[in-house]
């Protein structure tokens, strides 16, 4: 089980959701393949976490945190595949 700064790739990546955490390629600069790989499946997973939270139809507040959430885990993967395909890495 791979680590980001002492903290397991799952728990960055609902940090990521939550907005605790920004991914750029200074970021993902310092880890090795493995690690990328791992928080990629990690950001995945939580995006489906995030997406089968029940809301209730009429509460905007709840609906526009989700989507944020939504949009910054999304976002991050795709920083992540730009920053796999320019270092030509084969691990997605």
């Amino acid at each position: 089980m791979s680590t980001i700064r002492g903290k397991s790739c799952k728990s960055v990546a609902f940090d990521v959701a939550e907005g605790y955490t920004a991914v750029n390629p200074l970021f993902l600069k310092p880890l090795d393949e493995e690690t990328i790989k791992e928080f990629y499946e990690a950001l995945l997973k939580a995006q489906g976490d995030v997406r089968n939270e029940l809301i209730k139809p009429g509460d905007m507040p709840a609906i526009r945190w989700r989507n944020m959430r939504l949009q910054r885990l999304h976002s991050a993967t795709m920083i992540i595949k730009n920053f796999v395909r320019e270092r030509r890495l084969r691990i997605l």
